[in-house]
């Protein structure tokens, strides 16, 4: 293969060649509001004396373009959170909007789009299918929106590519390192052409200097593709990595404004 061809396979395929979608995007003369927006959100599970306040009032806004991290111990907070960012679940007050849309206005078939179309998700445990080859498991966000086999194909080894796994299309996870299948996740959550990436504890599993790379590829990547990416993690060695910094405490922001030193590496 040329060049000039390799070049041109490595470009996205354009959104008018794919399935439509039904997740409301902002019109592109409006304002631009930042991708995310979350707004006094609480979430409690249970009632009465019982009831577990996972979320204590929780304001912040992702910036677009930008990798934030989401920072804090185990329990502070950070998955719940991510959750309610990606449409999985609802908080008990406050309200949280993507693109400009308030997600507490979406229905059932409304958010399943929003997960299909807007956001990829990465998750500490890979959530590869055992079965299945990089490239078909990279394929199965675009099967799901009924992307014809060939664009699927084209599209799953221009990703794999992008994260430096073109001679790994064929392998299945249990052939490859827990970096490769990161990887391959990271590969996966960009297939439908998100706005936002989010992802929880992303190198959890990994050693730190495998960790570090993941983390450098996903900077590169939101740069690369233009997207968003909201990143949970508890590894403070990964804070320099990302734009921004907010800090989870016991269900509540602490701090939400700590800039990384992206000239570092």
């Amino acid at each position: 293969m040329t060049q000039q061809q390799e070049s041109q396979e490595s470009q996205p395929q354009p959104r008018e060649a794919q399935a439509p979608e039904t997740f409301p995007r902002q019109d592109a003369g409006t304002p631009t509001p930042p991708m995310v927006v979350v707004d006094g959100v609480r979430r409690s599970f249970g009632t009465g004396p019982q009831a577990v306040h996972a979320l204590r009032g929780v304001s912040f806004e992702v910036r677009r373009g930008e990798l934030t991290a989401l920072k804090g111990r185990s329990g502070s907070g950070k998955t719940t959170l991510l959750n309610l960012v990606g449409g999985l679940d609802a908080p008990t007050a406050g309200s949280v909007s993507l693109d400009g849309t308030d997600l507490a206005g979406l229905d059932e078939e409304g958010r399943l789009a929003l997960r299909r179309d807007r956001i990829g998700f990465v998750f500490q445990s890979f959530g590869l299918i055992p079965a299945l080859t990089a490239a078909e498991n990279v394929g199965v966000p675009m099967r799901l929106r009924k992307i014809p086999a060939k664009q699927r194909e084209e599209r799953a080894r221009t990703l794999l590519a992008l994260v430096g796994l073109s001679d790994h299309t064929e392998q299945r996870p249990g052939e490859l390192s827990g970096g490769q299948q990161q990887r391959v996740a990271l590969a996966r959550a960009l297939a439908n052409e998100p706005d936002l990436i989010i992802a929880d504890e992303p190198t959890g599993q990994l050693d730190s200097d495998t960790g570090r790379q993941i983390m450098r590829l996903l900077r590169a990547v939101v740069r690369s593709e233009g997207v968003t990416a909201l990143v949970a993690t508890h590894d403070p060695a990964l804070m320099e990595l990302a734009d921004r910094v907010v800090e989870l405490r016991d269900g509540r922001i602490v701090e939400a404004e700590a800039e990384a030193a992206l000239t570092q590496g």
